[in-house]
């Protein structure tokens, strides 16, 4: 039983705005009903001075209160023991566990346990898995010397599995990657926005790099390996599009990417892209939607590899506190593109 509670104040903002991301790290008593929820219950909010917090459910049915029967505060923590289960198991097979058999092996039916899983962790269990392969397998080629050998140490069955499942989001050939890239043709280009000039550099399979205030030097020099090709008419209609998102940040444009991350790297990524425009995140927040609310830290440093601005939104993140922290193109920009989604 846990005997840490968070800062009161925290945890009642929390329990205000129905924050999910709470879940777990707090218990809501209510001493006019005798009933314990989690800060997301969307029941009617008591008053403040009938509330009590405990640090678990543990503590809140020790003190004689009762669990909410609409937001049922005691599925949390099995939720959470389950999905790390599943995630030891994922890790721990030689081949794909079907969602069957990993819901089973957790106690879950599979259609319930899928959006366990998803709302744990940013990712489906079928995602987790493949980019837990593509991680090893950007580890193996660069420590073996032929990629054969570097396909069976990331745990493929044979080389035809990484070649179906692994290539599209490796964003390139095995071979190429092992030598940093050659072989691999990046167009590229500078296009003037209000907010400065802006650097879209894409290759065959998407946009993998945009950047305020870089050139082709820049560009060159983290994609040494690569041909670099100046972007002309092949590229004019992807830099129109992601120009306007800059000028109307928030605006769905379906663009192909092709960005290469960890599995919580990607998680957090699309926890970013899940934040409805005009609205923004702490990095504990962003953590936890990435399936690891201890992961703060991580989270931060997967907003900073973060290749393409404002396409996967990382101006939306912002410190515990409140405040915008960082942003590797200037504060004045995060804070206009935030000003610009909200109207």
């Amino acid at each position: 039983m846990s005997t840490i509670l968070p800062d009161s104040d925290q945890a009642m903002a929390a329990f205000e705005r129905r924050d999910r991301a709470w879940d777990g790290r707090v218990i809501i008593a209510v001493t006019t009903t005798g009933i314990y929820c989690k800060p997301s219950c969307p029941a009617r909010h008591p008053r403040r001075e009938h509330v009590r917090l405990y640090p678990d459910a543990d503590a809140a049915r020790a003190a004689g209160f009762r669990a909410c029967l609409r937001c049922k505060p005691d599925e949390v923590g099995r939720e959470r023991v389950a999905v790390a289960r599943a995630i030891d198991l994922i890790e721990a097979a030689e081949d794909a566990l079907s969602l069957d058999a990993l819901a089973g092996r957790v106690g879950y039916a599979p259609h319930h346990f899928h959006r366990v899983f998803k709302r744990a962790t940013g990712v489906t269990p079928a995602a987790y898995a493949r980019g837990l392969r593509a991680r090893r397998m950007t580890a193996a080629l660069a420590e073996e010397d032929r990629v054969t050998d570097a396909i069976y140490e990331a745990g493929y069955s044979a080389p035809s599995r990484f070649y179906e499942t692994a290539q599209a989001r490796l964003g390139m050939t095995p071979s190429a990657w092992k030598r940093g890239g050659a072989g691999v043709t990046i167009r590229w280009t500078v296009a003037p926005t209000s907010l400065g000039p802006l650097l879209v550099a894409a290759t065959d399979r998407g946009i993998c790099r945009v950047s305020f205030d870089e050139d082709g030097t820049a560009l060159a020099a983290r994609f040494p390996n690569a041909e670099l090709v100046p972007g002309g008419q092949a590229l004019a209609e992807l830099v129109t599009r992601v120009v306007a998102m800059v000028e109307q940040p928030g605006r769905h444009i379906d663009l192909p990417i092709d960005v290469r991350g960890t599995a919580f790297q990607e998680a957090v990524w699309q926890a970013l892209r899940d934040v409805p425009p005009g609205e923004t995140r702490t990095y504990a927040q962003i953590a936890a939607a990435a399936g690891n609310p201890n992961a703060v830290r991580a989270a931060g440093s997967a907003c900073g590899a973060n290749q393409v601005a404002v396409l996967i939104p990382c101006h939306r993140a912002l410190r515990s506190d409140g405040t915008l922290g960082g942003y590797a193109y200037g504060l004045k920009r995060k804070e206009t593109l935030l000003e610009r989604e909200r109207g």
